[in-house]
């Protein structure tokens, strides 16, 4: 991985981290056709610099995290529940997780079956009754924590199934499209600091990589904050269908340049 490179994942990532399209399932087909080998310090990377994107939501809703109140404590307390089951399941499936985080064919089939679940869920949830984090429950919370947890699948998508799991939970749609970025800050800072602890010895083996690590994280901040202010418009004035085609056409052009014979792995 070069600097050209680290710029061009990074973009993909500040653009696809909150859309309900999956950033994981995107680094991975843009970093096949780049021709990035896909080794130890790439799988580190694509992780890590989730951190500059989730620190636009950080600074986009900085009342959120920094003004601090009895409200404050209940937010972070429904935060911290909601996390957790990502965090267990995440853990524990490590290993299976970095062997599915290099098929491109596992995020052309979730990238096709996720756009055919979001051509229709905005006819399922029509009877919102939560808009503010504040009428969220912890227990509420918690189940969508554990829709969260699909997304440890590449291709998922985090946003997808946070979004949906806090439709199912009553919150509205753009309401639980907030919760999800909120959400999204405990568990990628959780990923990345786990990620940089399992990759120290390469990191400190390979200085060098610090930088394309800063690029990374930088390029993907700015972005994500042009990336995060589009998608809340989006999402009010057109709902899921759009992105749901789109999941279906980018899933079915990777699965169809497989069968023909294209190899995308690495």
């Amino acid at each position: 991985m070069n600097f050209f490179h680290a710029i061009i994942i990074a973009i993909v990532e500040g653009l696809t981290e909150f859309l309900p399209i999956s950033s994981t399932g995107h680094m991975i087909i843009v970093s096949s056709l780049l021709g990035i080998s896909k080794d130890e310090f790439t799988k580190l990377f694509e992780v890590v610099i989730q951190l500059g994107a989730i620190l636009a939501v950080v600074v986009l809703y900085w009342r959120k995290f920094l003004v601090f109140d009895k409200n404050r404590i209940s937010f972070y307390v429904k935060l911290i529940v909601a996390v957790i089951p990502a965090l267990i399941a995440g853990y524990l499936f490590s290993d299976k997780i970095d062997q599915l985080l290099e098929s491109p064919l596992t995020v052309g089939i979730t990238l096709l079956l996720g756009g055919i679940v979001l051509l229709f869920v905005d006819n399922w949830f029509q009877q919102p009754t939560i808009d503010t984090d504040e009428k969220v429950g912890i227990f509420a919370a918690l189940r969508i924590g554990f829709f969260q947890c699909l997304a440890l699948v590449p291709g998922v998508s985090r946003s997808a199934a946070s979004i949906i799991g806090g439709m199912q939970q009553k919150l509205t749609r753009s309401e639980a499209a907030e919760f999800s970025f909120f959400l999204a800050v405990p568990t990628m800072a959780a990923a990345t600091g786990y990620k940089l602890l399992k990759g120290k010895e390469l990191l400190m083996a390979h200085p060098e990589n610090l930088k394309l690590l800063l690029v990374g994280n930088i390029v993907a901040f700015v972005v994500a904050m042009g990336a995060i202010k589009f998608f809340i418009g989006a999402l009010k004035k057109y709902g899921f269908k759009m992105w749901g085609y789109y999941r279906i056409i980018v899933g079915a052009i990777i699965i169809g340049a497989i069968l023909m014979g294209y190899s995308l792995e690495l």
